[in-house]
C-alpha cells in the first residue's frame, strides 16, 4: 500500500485545527487539578491534621501498653505478698474468667414472656397425645414442665460480696486490666479535650480505686477532690491502703481522696467528671441500673464516663445507660444543658453493632502489663465497651467542613497499596472501607495506616464505589 508523507502545507493545517483543542484540555486538566490542590489538600492539613505528622493525627486516642504506676503496682504486690493466699495466681485467673463470662440477670418481664410461650408450645403437643385429659390435669403437667424448662434455660445469676478475701483475688485478676480500660477512656477526654481539667471526680463502685489511679495519670494534682464510693467496706479499706502505698498511711500517695459506701444524697452536688467502671454490670436488675445511671447523670457536671467488659452484655448496658440519658426522661431536671455522646459513637442514632445480626458488640482492646505476681511480668490485652457522655455549655461535634469523624472498630488490616478500615459513621451506618490514596488522598490514606482499632478517621466525602456496607 502506497504511504502519503505528510506535507508541510498539511501539518500546519492540522496544527491550526487541533492545538486550541489540545491546549484546552491542557489547560482544564490543569485548572481542576489546581483547583483541587487548593481546597482539599489545605482543607486537610488546617482543619485535621492542625500541623502534626500523620502517625500523631488528631484522631489517634489509642495508648501504647499500659503499665500501672509504680506506686501502686508496689502497693498491690506488697499487701498480696503480706496476705499469703494459697494458690493466688490460679484463683486470680477463675475469677478473671468468671467475671468475664457474667450475664445479666433475666428481666421479669422476659421471664413472663418466655413462660408464656412455652406453655402455647406444650398445650399443642398435649392436647394431640393426651386428648382424654381433664383441664385440670392438662393445666398440672403443662405448669409443671413450663417451670423444669425455665430452671433450666434461664442463667442463674451468682451475687458476689466483695469481703476482704475476695477483694485480694479481684485485686490479683483485674487491678491492670481495669486501670487500662478506665485510663484509655479518660484520655479520649483528655486527648480531644486538652482544655478540660477537672478538679472533682466521682467514681460510682469504685472497688480497687482503679478510677482515681488513672485520673490522676491524667490531670494529676490538678484534680483536687476524688469520692470514691463503693457499697463493700472491706474493698474500700484495701483501695485505701493501695493509696497510702501498702499501708496506711498519713501521706498517701493521691490527696483529697474520700471513700465512701453510699452516694451523696444532694442531687445538686455535681462533679466535673463522674466514673463508674465494670459496676452497672454488678446490678441485678433493669430498674436498678437505670435509678443509678439518672443519678450519676444528674451529678455529672462535664464528663460522664461508664465502663463495662466487651461483651454483648456490657455493650447492651451501655447502649441502656445511652439510651435512658439522651431520651432525657427523668422527673425532675436540675441542669437543662443536652447531652451529647461524646465517645466511642460519632452519632446519636440506633448503634449498627445492635442492629446488624449476628449481634457484634462494640468493643475494643487496649494492651498493659499484668501485674508481676510471678518473675515475669507478661503483656497482655484489655478488650472493653465504653461510653463518655457530654454535658457542656459547647457543643463538642465530630463534624467539620469537608469531612466527617469515623471511628475504627475492628481491627486496621494494612495492604500494599489499601488500608482496609471498618468505620462507625457519623450517619449511623457501619461501612467497610478500602481506603487508597488515589480515592481518598494521601493524607487520608497516610492517617489511615497509621491509625489502630479505637482511633478516630476523617471521612471525606469521596465516591460510593470505594465504600460497601458489610455485616462485620
Amino acid at each position: 500500500m502506497e504511504r502519503r508523507m505528510m506535507s508541510c502545507e498539511d501539518s500546519d493545517w492540522l496544527l491550526s485545527q487541533t492545538f486550541p483543542e489540545v491546549i484546552g484540555r491542557v489547560m482544564n486538566t490543569l485548572l481542576v487539578t489546581s483547583t483541587h490542590q487548593s481546597t482539599v489538600e489545605p482543607l486537610i492539613q488546617a482543619n485535621f491534621l492542625k500541623g502534626s505528622p500523620h502517625r500523631k493525627h488528631p484522631g489517634v486516642t489509642n495508648l501504647k501498653t499500659v503499665r500501672l504506676p509504680e506506686p501502686l503496682q508496689d502497693a498491690a504486690l506488697s499487701v498480696l505478698q503480706r496476705a499469703e493466699v494459697k494458690g493466688l495466681t490460679e484463683r486470680a485467673q477463675k475469677l478473671a474468667n468468671f467475671l468475664w463470662s457474667r450475664k445479666r440477670a433475666a428481666e421479669p418481664s422476659q421471664l413472663r414472656e418466655k413462660a408464656r410461650l412455652l406453655e402455647r408450645k406444650y398445650l399443642d403437643e398435649e392436647r394431640d397425645s393426651h386428648k382424654d385429659v381433664g383441664d385440670r390435669q392438662l393445666e398440672a403437667r403443662i405448669k409443671k414442665k413450663v417451670l423444669s424448662e425455665l430452671r433450666q434455660t434461664t442463667y442463674h445469676r451468682t451475687v458476689l460480696r466483695y469481703d476482704k478475701h475476695l477483694g485480694l483475688l479481684y485485686a490479683a485478676a483485674r487491678l491492670a486490666g481495669g486501670y487500662a480500660a478506665v485510663l484509655r477512656a479518660l484520655n479520649e477526654i483528655k486527648t480531644r479535650d486538652n482544655l478540660f481539667v477537672p478538679y472533682s471526680l466521682l467514681d460510682f463502685g469504685s472497688g480497687l480505686g482503679s478510677g482515681a489511679w488513672a485520673s490522676h495519670s491524667l490531670w494529676g494534682d490538678r484534680l483536687k477532690e476524688y469520692v470514691c464510693v463503693d457499697s463493700s467496706g472491706d474493698m474500700n479499706t484495701l483501695a485505701e491502703q493501695l493509696i497510702g502505698g501498702g499501708e496506711k498511711m498519713d501521706n498517701p500517695v493521691i490527696k483529697q481522696v474520700h471513700f465512701r459506701q453510699f452516694l451523696p444524697v444532694s442531687p445538686k452536688v455535681q462533679f466535673d467528671l463522674v466514673l463508674a467502671a465494670f459496676s452497672l454490670s454488678e446490678l441485678s436488675t433493669l430498674n436498678e441500673r437505670l435509678n443509678v445511671i439518672h443519678t450519676l447523670w444528674r451529678k455529672t457536671n462535664a464528663y460522664l464516663v461508664l465502663v463495662e467488659n466487651g461483651t454483648k452484655d456490657g455493650h447492651q448496658i451501655l447502649m441502656e445507660a445511652r439510651n435512658a440519658i439522651l431520651k432525657g426522661e427523668e422527673e425532675v431536671i436540675h441542669d437543662m444543658r443536652r447531652p451529647a455522646v461524646f465517645a466511642p459513637c460519632t452519632h446519636e442514632l440506633t448503634c449498627p453493632k445492635l442492629i446488624k445480626q449476628p449481634v457484634v458488640p462494640c468493643n475494643f482492646i487496649q494492651f498493659y502489663d499484668s501485674l508481676p505476681l510471678s518473675r515475669s511480668q507478661e503483656r497482655q490485652q484489655e478488650k472493653f465497651s465504653y461510653l463518655i457522655i457530654s454535658r457542656s455549655n459547647e457543643e463538642k461535634t465530630l463534624q467539620n467542613e469537608g469531612f466527617d469523624m469515623s471511628r475504627l472498630t475492628a481491627q486496621v488490616r494494612r495492604r500494599p497499596r489499601h488500608v482496609q478500615c471498618q468505620l462507625c459513621c457519623s450517619d449511623g451506618e457501619l461501612k467497610q472501607v478500602a481506603v487508597t490514596a488515589r480515592h481518598h488522598g494521601k493524607d487520608m490514606y497516610s492517617c489511615a495506616r497509621n491509625s489502630a482499632w479505637g482511633d478516630l478517621l476523617p471521612m471525606f466525602h469521596e465516591d460510593d464505589d470505594t465504600i460497601m456496607n458489610e455485616n462485620p
